[in-house]
């Protein structure tokens, strides 16, 4: 059993019992529903199809990051474990929780002097996030040390692609990343955009592509493109998918279809109540191993 502890922001979008069976510590955004507070806690207090249901109905939703005390709490109770801590965030182009988590890390070490927390800015989102998260639990099984897992984080982050498209562009316009202007033309035009995650860890609109039949063959194609070994890849894949499931089955039946050699069976997860706040329902994002993000 490794001397450390691996820890990450709920924001990493994979399931409670994925989490407990690779040993991942987490700890909780938090999010707002017509003006009531919640934890983003995996769906555990309010179900995935109840909040997208909430939000296609027209509630308002707000999202704030854990703060420097909630950080503590958490670190607090690793250590009390006899464990360091490798926390790594959510990506900081998406938010600055990195900062929240850097003072707490410092104003713990100072309370407890031999104690060791790395903390590391993931440069991701959501089940790509995870991904990282999942490889970091492989490397740390395997017997890597802390300092090393620590510079591998750090080295190998930039290679998981994440690859976003949206069938409803109703919360890309609330939230101003399409114009209202677009967003009406785009939706009457079946417009779903292609986006990814740069290598500044920002989400970056790509391509405007019609139909969201030809927006999943898009994404399959940068997976061909961008995969390690191309067609011959053979780790893992991961989607998160907000309210629109199937689409996502649809997604996952085409690229095992195009990756034979695939680590399992593509996993399919919940867009959760943070990163849904902002994408809304219909978004479907794509997660792999690939060459290293360089714009």
């Amino acid at each position: 059993m490794a001397d450390y502890a691996l820890s990450c922001c709920s924001t990493a979008d994979l399931t409670l019992d994925h989490f407990n069976r690779r040993d991942i510590r987490w700890v909780p955004f938090h999010y707002e529903l017509d003006g009531v507070q919640h934890l983003d806690d995996l769906y555990q207090t309010m179900d995935a199809q109840t909040f997208y249901d909430a939000m296609a109905a027209g509630a308002d939703t707000k999202t704030s990051q854990i703060n420097v005390q909630e950080f503590k709490d958490h670190f607090e109770k690793i250590l009390a474990e006899g464990k360091n801590i490798l926390h790594v965030t959510l990506s900081s182009g998406i938010s600055g929780v990195i900062q929240s988590a850097e003072i707490a890390a410092s104003e713990v070490m100072k309370e407890h002097p031999g104690a060791l927390i790395y903390v590391v800015d993931s440069l991701a989102a959501s089940s790509g996030y995870g991904l990282l998260m999942d490889k970091l639990a492989d490397l740390r099984d395997a017997g890597m040390p802390l300092e090393e897992l620590n510079s591998w984080a750090l080295a190998n982050r930039l290679h998981v692609h994440h690859w976003f498209y949206s069938t409803d562009l109703t919360f890309f316009i609330k939230g101003g990343r399409v114009s209202k202007v677009s967003g009406f033309f785009g939706t009457a035009l079946k417009i779903c955009p292609l986006l990814n995650v740069d290598r500044f860890g920002r989400l970056i609109p790509r391509e405007k592509i019609r139909t969201k039949k030809r927006a999943a063959k898009a994404a399959l194609a940068k997976m061909v493109e961008h995969a390690d070994t191309g067609t011959d890849y053979a780790g893992k894949v991961y989607i998160s998918q907000s309210a629109c499931r199937a689409d996502a089955e649809e997604l996952a039946a085409m690229i095992e279809s195009t990756f034979p050699k695939l680590n399992g069976s593509v996993q399919i997860y919940d867009i959760g109540t943070t990163i849904g706040s902002h994408t809304g329902p219909g978004t479907i994002a794509l997660f792999f191993w690939g060459d290293k993000r360089v714009d």
